[in-house]
């Protein structure tokens, strides 16, 4: 068996419980806590799901918004079963050409 994890990023419903709306705003609040990020940065911070994160960013966030970091980031794991391939159901039927099909050796004959 497999484990599969997940994440979602909740920044932009946390935001709108607290009253703040556009990543606009957000912007002047990061930079109270010492973290410079250009509008654009805290746009897609806002927007899109980031894949990394720092923690000075993270502690920010979580000081701005009083909320703890599982609350900005919802994780999920499940157990994912293998996909099963004909190969590991026992099949008989199959050949392994790389030890059945050789190449041969190609003559070459002048134009007679």
């Amino acid at each position: 068996m497999k484990r599969q994890v997940s994440y979602q990023w909740r920044l932009r419903e946390v935001m709108a419980t607290r009253g703040i709306f556009a990543a606009t705003d957000l912007s002047p609040l990061l930079a109270e806590r010492g973290i410079a990020l250009s509008s654009v940065q805290v746009w897609r911070l806002v927007t899109q799901t980031p894949e990394r994160l720092s923690l000075p960013v993270l502690a920010a966030l979580c000081d701005i918004l009083d909320v703890t970091p599982a609350e900005l980031i919802a994780t999920r794991a499940e157990t994912v079963a293998p996909r099963r391939t004909a190969a590991a159901s026992g099949s008989a039927d199959v050949v392994d050409l790389a030890t059945t099909i050789r190449p041969k050796r190609a003559r070459i004959r002048p134009d007679a």
